[in-house]
């Protein structure tokens, strides 16, 4: 099983080129399936969870071209409309070809999601609002099967607002007849991405962006051709790298807008910051202030990014306060952080953290995906090695991430 060796104490400089978003490709991915016509794909991340989200669709008989970050998706000879549990355990996100499938092919059978290391993240929503639109559930021996000669339009209201229910509602509604209206949608940039995709295939939706979206449903969709917006969390995992161990980074490929919770808080914590269109520049040349946040939903202060910020805290002067509100088990890494030197109490929901001097390389371990990435930017600030176990993690979420960290100076590499 791989590791990732660091040998801290090292200042950034250079450029990154960040990777299209995770979160936004498996939704996109999983869209292939409605449609018989090719899917023109562009700026797909190399993540353990896009190898996987492929080799579920190609299980069903989707044909995949694929050329580094670039792919062509075919859905003409889609056979087995299935998810089974040895595919959707190893990613909740499997879930997502449970609206695509029943909305083109009227039917489908998908495993129920395992247990997620950071918390339950019920898919109860999704089958309430498949419910609403017409669709016959029943769930047997941990599998959902739906059926629904054509969904129908219908007002969905979700008890809660969940991205995943979201984008899995939206991408049935859009093959359903009649309108359909989904109140308290998700509104993260990556919810807009496949939305501006499913409307390239010729859906027709309204309030892109809002907590509120109206579709209106066709009869069928064609192929489109399409660029995976840039990841925003790796995008502020580098830039807390960089505010951690200090010194001077440019981030190519991405954008600011997405990002501006997290960003305020690294001018609070004493970043400087500038951006264009497609980059932003990143400079830290002094310890960091403590920076007390509290995760939300987006336009809020997101979870992903939680972790990632909760490492500078720990070298920050003073002392912060960090709310997690979205997960209820996503302070794993605080033990690890700990091993380092941090000095973090935790109380309820709310970790309490007292900025200490610097961190001292140890071996640790990954739980979780953001929690490695918050274990990566310790190790890069500390004094001496930091040994990362459980790295599989980390190749869920980064596309190849100790390749771009050594290209700007970190002392990291992968050993077996």
């Amino acid at each position: 099983m791989d590791k990732l060796l660091i040998r801290g104490g090292h200042r950034l400089s250079g450029e990154i080129t960040i990777s299209g978003a995770k979160n936004a490709a498996l939704p996109i991915l999983c869209a292939g399936l409605l449609t018989a016509e090719n899917l023109h794909l562009s700026n797909i991340p190399n993540l353990q969870d896009v190898t996987t989200i492929l080799k579920l669709m190609r299980q069903m008989g989707l044909r995949v071209e694929q050329d580094g970050s670039t792919m062509t998706l075919t859905g003409n000879d889609i056979n087995k409309l299935e998810a089974p549990y040895e595919l959707v355990k190893t990613m909740r996100a499997s879930i997502l070809v449970l609206g695509p499938l029943l909305a083109r092919f009227g039917e489908a059978k998908v495993s129920l999601p395992g247990g997620c290391a950071i918390g339950s993240r019920p898919v109860d929503q999704h089958i309430k609002g498949l419910q609403a639109m017409g669709a016959e559930i029943t769930i047997d021996a941990g599998y959902i099967y739906a059926k629904a000669k054509r969904l129908k339009g219908a007002r969905i209201v979700t008890d809660m607002i969940t991205v995943t229910g979201t984008e899995n509602l939206l991408m049935a509604a859009v093959l359903a007849d009649g309108e359909t209206v989904l109140e308290n949608a998700a509104r993260e940039p990556e919810v807009s991405d496949l939305a501006h995709l499913l409307v390239a295939m010729g859906a027709k939706i309204e309030g892109i962006g809002s907590d509120r979206l109206v579709i209106q449903g066709v009869d069928k969709l064609h192929g489109a051709t399409h660029s995976v917006i840039a990841d925003r969390i790796e995008t502020g995992t580098f830039l807390c790298a960089v505010a951690a161990t200090g010194g001077d980074v440019t981030l190519k490929n991405t954008r600011s807008n997405f990002l501006d919770a997290a960003l305020d808080k690294l001018r609070e914590a004493g970043a400087i910051l500038t951006s264009g269109d497609d980059w932003i520049r990143v400079q830290m040349a002094r310890r960091p202030k403590a920076v007390s946040f509290r995760t939300t939903e987006y336009p809020g202060f997101p979870t992903d990014m939680q972790a990632q910020f909760m490492a500078l805290n720990c070298l920050a002067e003073g002392t912060s306060h960090v709310t997690e509100t979205i997960f209820e088990n996503r302070f794993m890494h605080v033990q690890e952080l700990n091993r380092l030197g941090a000095a973090i109490d935790i109380e309820g929901n709310t970790a309490i953290v007292k900025g200490v001097e610097k961190f001292v390389g140890a071996p640790v371990m990954a739980t979780d995906l953001r929690a490695s990435a918050s274990l990566v930017i310790a190790g890069l600030a500390a004094h001496g090695e930091t040994l990362i176990e459980r790295i599989y993690h980390l190749d869920r979420g980064y596309d190849r991430m100790e390749n771009k960290l050594s290209s700007v100076g970190a002392q990291i590499e992968r050993v077996k």
